[in-house]
């Protein structure tokens, strides 16, 4: 049976002027979840935006916020997220280290689902054993930090790797990737038995983004 693939716009993509009115969009054109990309101008170059935007997003949605921390020190962000109203905190294992395991107990003891990330040259061993913990693991398919880049090929082998690892362990992690993602690749990424797909400029500044989302999701 093929998986039931999820779709996440991330709202790097948005007009942060108006950005409660596009997640607003988001949810009555079919997304199933809210991806936040959090960057601390440290972990990568950008700065973006921090829990007071996660909790003004969720104020305009019922649907989770999947908040992406690309930030140092990720476990004393973990506090401020959870009451923001994430839904999903997701942590890279480049920035965690030896703690990856700690800090995902931390944000399932915030109350709030938690999942590992991975960059694109960063192999799966680094946060494998973590999987047990995880709800979601993150392959990122473009270098993190930047929107707006094209898929990287040979990120789709590792996230097919990741949910092999899944099936042959019995979870329930899903496994989730990020960067690149168009309408042209997402029947192939899914393929390899990604459940959730993140997209930024695909969604955003498709002419219709519902039928955007339905297409991504593989139903036309």
């Amino acid at each position: 049976m093929k998986n039931k693939v999820l779709i996440a716009p991330s709202i790097l993509s948005a007009d942060f002027a108006a950005v409660g009115a596009a997640v607003e969009k988001l949810e009555k054109c079919g997304a199933d979840m809210i991806h936040c990309d959090i960057m601390d101008g440290s972990f990568v170059p950008r700065i973006t935006f921090g829990s007071q935007m996660v909790a003004a997003v969720k104020r305009h949605t019922s649907l989770p916020l999947d908040v992406h921390l690309m930030v140092v020190n990720p476990a004393a962000k973990i506090a401020d997220f959870a009451e923001a109203g994430a839904g999903y905190i997701t942590v890279h294992a480049e920035a965690c280290g030896e703690n990856l395991a700690q800090t995902l107990k931390a944000i399932r003891a915030a109350g709030v689902k938690c999942g590992a990330v991975i960059s694109p040259d960063t192999p799966l061993s680094a946060a494998a054993p973590a999987l047990e913990l995880c709800d979601m693991f993150l392959v990122m398919s473009v270098y993190p930090g930047l929107g707006g880049q094209k898929f990287i090929e040979r990120t789709l082998a590792k996230a097919e790797e990741a949910k092999n690892e899944v099936v042959r362990r019995g979870l329930s992690c899903l496994i989730e990737i990020d960067g690149g993602v168009t309408e042209e690749n997402a029947g192939r990424i899914a393929g390899a038995g990604v459940d959730v797909l993140v997209a930024g400029n695909t969604v955003f500044r498709a002419a219709d983004m519902a039928a955007t989302i339905a297409a991504l999701r593989g139903r036309k």
